[in-house]
């Protein structure tokens, strides 16, 4: 995958996700969910799932995020 391919979506808390509300740092959208108009895409949760667009996390608290490139590895 090209990293331009690869998004840094700021302000994920580490539940992991980007669908807070109320919170007092600033948060990007996560791109799915906006596609979709809806707050249901988690990047991960905790030993359940993690999202096929989930690339991973980089200092300080920003998730990489390939969508709509789904991971094919």
């Amino acid at each position: 995958m090209d990293n331009k391919e690869i998004r840094e979506l700021a302000g994920a808390n580490m539940d992991i996700d980007l669908v807070s509300e109320n919170v007092d740092w600033a948060q990007s959208v996560c791109p799915w969910n906006e596609a979709e108009n809806t707050k249901e895409h988690r990047c991960a949760v905790k030993d359940t799932s993690i999202c096929k667009y989930f690339r991973g996390i980089k200092y300080l608290d920003s998730v990489l995020c390939s969508y709509p490139h789904e991971n094919k590895e």
